[in-house]
């Protein structure tokens, strides 16, 4: 097979994979509206952090198909939205442990890391246990029913100046960067 020929068969296979490996490095942007007609708007958004005129507000979406008790249905999309709450809340703690061991230069240190890993735990739990159900909507044509789950950050810093066994150094850095840290992941999460 002589070379213009190779090189125009595999030409075309080449500017493709090239075309698909760019694209794949490009940011992903993920549609947040479900679209589905006649829903509140916090079903459509799905779950997010918000910063508005409410606070800065940690919310989580989650949805059950009709189980023949309505009860159920409405707990099982009650506990989905607080789960959704504990990951959005899990992902912000996240980065509280990480810019807290940073900042005291303790991080990757064994003993130092477990210490504010069960801290950190321990508020995440308790501020969890706070998560609100504050709407539920039931879809008409097919029943579903979504539920919407709120944590505000003000839960969040009571619970911190309230909790007996944390250490005072990452008492203080929460209550000092709470709201920045909550910035940085709500920016960081957002297309």
């Amino acid at each position: 097979m002589n070379t213009a020929l190779l090189v125009q068969r595999t030409l075309p296979a080449m500017l493709l994979a090239t075309t698909l490996l760019t694209a794949c490095g490009g940011k992903t942007v993920v549609e947040s509206d479900l679209g589905i007609k006649g829903a509140p708007d916090w079903v459509n958004k799905g779950t997010n952090t918000l910063n508005d005129k409410d606070g800065r507000l940690f919310h989580g979406v989650g949805s059950a198909q009709p189980m023949g008790d309505d009860s159920l249905q409405r707990t099982t999309a009650d506990d989905r939205a607080r789960a959704e709450v504990a990951r959005v809340f899990s992902t912000y703690m996240d980065v509280v442990s990480s810019d807290y061991l940073a900042s005291t230069g303790a991080g990757g240190k064994g003993e130092a890391d477990q210490a504010v890993s069960r801290q950190i735990k321990a508020v995440t739990q308790t501020n969890l246990a706070g998560a609100r159900i504050i709407g539920r909507w039931k879809e008409p044509k097919g029943g579903s029913v979504y539920s919407l789950a709120e944590l505000d950050m003000k839960s969040v810093k009571a619970t911190v100046q309230t909790s007996k066994d944390m250490n005072e150094g990452l008492r203080r850095y929460i209550e000092s960067n709470a709201d920045n840290i909550f910035d940085k992941v709500s920016t960081k999460e957002k297309p």
